[in-house]
């Protein structure tokens, strides 16, 4: 590991990505009470185009060029083109329990997919860790994986959770770049195939003029596109991509917590258990791997 990947704001952004992801599930789900689903996320997506393009002048910052823009795009057409209008019409049909059930797979399908990239080694801790922790977010939302779910909508955001871990692959593969760069390219290809979606869904296009139908795309665009999507990708430049995908198994964790202090939920011995097993695979598959000296 790097000197970059030391010090205290990797994890500082790291827990601020699993804060913010953590509320964005229930936000989605209040936010598709109020606007159509593509529609909301082309919402969002346009909005955050346009306020990153302005931090990007205000800031002088480069549009990413040549390899670095190849990355951009990658990451842009897996994690906005296709990751958000899937996971915003899913979460019509699919508990946000269940949803967060099937994000907590990225960890793994990450360790395959740079493994098969040949950008990361797949060693036995990452494969425990990523397979503890997932078992542990099975037990946490185990209530919510009974019921009648369609298929389709769980394939759909299985589908879209792995699409955005690939996007992550993808952006990790590329060379370093600006984060504000890279997210206002892939905002900008999101925005315009969730507007194409939206019309051939033949959506209604109401714009938001209530606190209820406004407040959710606000929080999404400020806090999840210009916070913690940039924060992740500033991430991904310091960290391995096996560690930061672990960020989706903290997500709910956080979210278990929110609903008992928002909503004041009660948390079970049984999401408890879940809980201890989610900090076991965290503890197996993020800690640093020691590399042993060179021999004179």
């Amino acid at each position: 590991m790097s000197a970059s990947a030391g010090g205290a704001k990797p994890w500082i952004a790291f827990a601020a990505c699993g804060l913010i992801w953590g509320s964005t599930f229930l936000v989605i789900d209040l936010g598709n009470e109020a606007l159509a689903p593509l529609w909301a996320a082309s919402l969002r997506l346009v909005l955050a185009t346009v306020l990153l393009g302005v931090w990007m002048i205000a800031r002088r910052i480069p549009m990413p060029r040549g390899r670095a823009l190849t990355a951009a795009v990658g990451h842009g057409i897996c994690q906005f083109a296709i990751n958000f209008p899937l996971l915003y019409w899913a979460e019509r049909h699919v508990p946000s329990g269940m949803a967060a059930v099937l994000y907590a797979t990225v960890p793994l399908s990450s360790a395959l997919m740079v493994r098969a990239m040949g950008l990361e080694p797949l060693t036995l801790a990452k494969l425990a860790g990523a397979v503890t922790a997932l078992a542990g977010v099975a037990i946490l939302f185990s209530a919510s994986l009974r019921g009648d779910v369609p298929p389709v909508g769980l394939l759909t955001i299985l589908f879209a959770a792995n699409v955005s871990g690939f996007g992550v692959v993808l952006l990790k593969r590329g060379p370093r770049q600006s984060p504000v760069g890279a997210n206002a390219v892939g905002c900008a290809i999101g925005a315009v195939v969730s507007l194409v979606a939206s019309a051939v869904m033949r959506e209604p296009h109401a714009l938001p003029t209530t606190f209820a139908a406004a407040a959710p795309v606000l929080y999404l665009t400020l806090a999840g596109s210009l916070g913690a999507f940039v924060l992740m990708s500033w991430l991904v430049n310091h960290w391995p991509v096996t560690r930061t995908s672990y960020v989706s198994i903290i997500v709910p964790i956080i979210a278990l917590a929110l609903g008992a202090i928002v909503r004041g939920q009660t948390v079970t011995a049984t999401a408890g258990a879940g809980c201890l097993l989610i900090f076991v695979g965290l503890l197996i598959g993020m800690r640093r791997r020691r590399v042993a000296p060179a021999t004179p």
